[in-house]
């Protein structure tokens, strides 16, 4: 079957699956052979969506150039640049590094949950750090923090002297033609762009406020997750990432970052075990093993949108899936880009099937665990290991915005009769792998999931 032909049964494939997900649109963009194809529903390549996490890309490559440029060294303390951090603990907070909070080894917990914005500046949100708990010592374990890049972004500020959405056009996203990359609200409404939309629990979609996953004017969590961009320039910034010399002017593209300075942000930094994810953490990207091939990505949660980019850099493929609507998009991301990889690249990957049902096994996990923002429940209803992971009510009571629904308990089951590795089999979640994290005693105290660690509470 020739590319033209797999890029028509693409476009196919988008259609039928949006309808099957009651999806009301999605745009996918292909890297493959070297040429871009694109397949939509309601909305086209340039159609902007709110790429959430997927942001951190672009704060890491931000920093890298300014690490090139000697501007920044990945070594020294945060506070050689944000001399007025504050942490949980005085020790932690003198000793943390840029490169901790790059590859995850920050020892931060995923984020500041505040419904107080303040002014809306990163600054601000930065000033506020004290209050987030911490779950190690710098550099001892990898853990998903949105607090890190945030923080990262804090850093480019400082560095810069300017505004990290400024800084990181001038730095990136302008030299690079990324025309429909960008953070404020102002230049969304200027461009198309989706809406996303939320099912309440009658199953009926409606629009989400606020557009983004937290208030228009608040720049707190723009560097990891308030970046708003569209397949088009998706597929571009994966070229970039490729080592092709994309830009608008010759030479932009090694002026922004070398060939070789982008190739090691794809080289692992940092351990991570268990993880639909991936199996490392490398400089604002997740990397991963698919079918014998090398990949690197990553994927992005906003208020009813998602967003999703994989790069496999030994066949020059990429895929981007953005869709408008929770929790179903989600889901609808993961098969087309499944999709992709097993029409384009021959690359079948099926999920593991979990061991039998053991109560005697399952009594040593059930319990609650929890982050600063949500809690996340493992139980025994006689017949399965379940998983049910919802917004602390004190947040979502607190918060004068709408929230996504919570994700009802799902099966889940172990992927080995001595480890504590798992995986989720159906619901909001189906797919998602993780582990069980256990003290030197050899107690859980903690559960691994989406690269992030939640502390057992009970």
């Amino acid at each position: 079957m020739t590319v033209q032909e797999t890029v028509q049964d693409l476009t196919a494939f988008v259609a039928e699956a949006a309808k099957a997900y009651d999806v009301p649109g999605i745009s996918v963009g292909v890297l493959v052979e070297g040429h871009e194809f694109f397949a939509s529903v309601e909305v086209d390549e340039r159609t902007l969506f709110h790429i959430a996490s997927a942001t951190k890309s672009f704060t890491a490559t931000a920093l890298m150039r300014l690490e090139a440029e000697g501007r920044i060294d990945l070594e020294a303390t945060v506070r050689t640049y944000v001399p007025e951090l504050k942490l949980a603990d005085e020790a932690h907070a003198a000793r943390i590094t840029v490169r901790n909070l790059l590859d995850h080894t920050g020892g931060l917990e995923w984020n500041l949950i505040d419904p107080d914005h303040g002014d809306g500046s990163l600054a601000t949100f930065v000033a506020k750090l004290e209050a987030l708990p911490l779950i190690g010592e710098p550099g001892a374990r990898a853990s998903y923090s949105q607090a890190g890049y945030n923080l990262l972004g804090r850093v480019i500020e400082k560095v810069t002297g300017q505004p990290y959405e400024q800084a990181v056009a001038e730095l990136v996203l302008t030299p690079l033609g990324l025309t429909d990359t960008v953070f404020d609200l102002d230049d969304v409404m200027t461009r198309k762009h989706t809406v996303g939309h939320n099912r309440d629990a009658d199953g009926v979609l409606h629009t989400a406020t606020p557009w983004k996953s937290y208030p228009a004017g608040t720049h707190g969590n723009n560097p990891g997750g308030g970046g708003v961009s569209c397949a088009a320039d998706l597929l571009r910034w994966a070229r970039f990432h490729l080592g092709e010399q994309v830009g608008g002017q010759p030479g932009a593209a090694d002026e922004v970052l070398s060939v070789e300075a982008r190739r090691s942000m794809q080289e692992p930094k940092s351990e991570l075990r268990g993880s639909t994810l991936g199996d490392a953490f490398g400089f604002g990207w997740f990397l991963n093993g698919i079918g014998g091939m090398r990949t690197f990505g990553h994927g992005g949660s906003g208020n009813g949108q998602f967003a999703e980019l994989l790069v496999v850099p030994e066949r020059g493929f990429a895929i981007v899936a953005l869709s408008n609507c929770a929790p179903e998009g989600y889901q609808l991301n993961q098969d087309v880009v499944k999709w992709a990889l097993e029409h384009f690249l021959g690359v079948v990957e099926e999920d593991p099937e979990p061991v039998p049902y053991d109560a005697a096994r399952n009594g040593d996990v059930v319990g609650r665990y929890e982050i600063d923002a949500m809690n996340l429940d493992v139980a025994d209803d006689g017949a399965r290991l379940t998983l049910a992971v919802g917004i602390k009510p004190e947040i979502r009571a607190a918060s004068d915005t709408e929230m996504p629904q919570d994700y009802p308990a799902a099966a889940m089951g172990f992927l080995a009769e001595d480890g504590d590795d798992y995986i989720i089999t159906d619901g909001g979640l189906k797919g998602q792998r993780g582990l069980f994290t256990r003290d030197e005693s050899g107690a859980v105290v903690g559960i691994d999931i989406a690269g992030r660690l939640f502390g057992r509470v009970r």
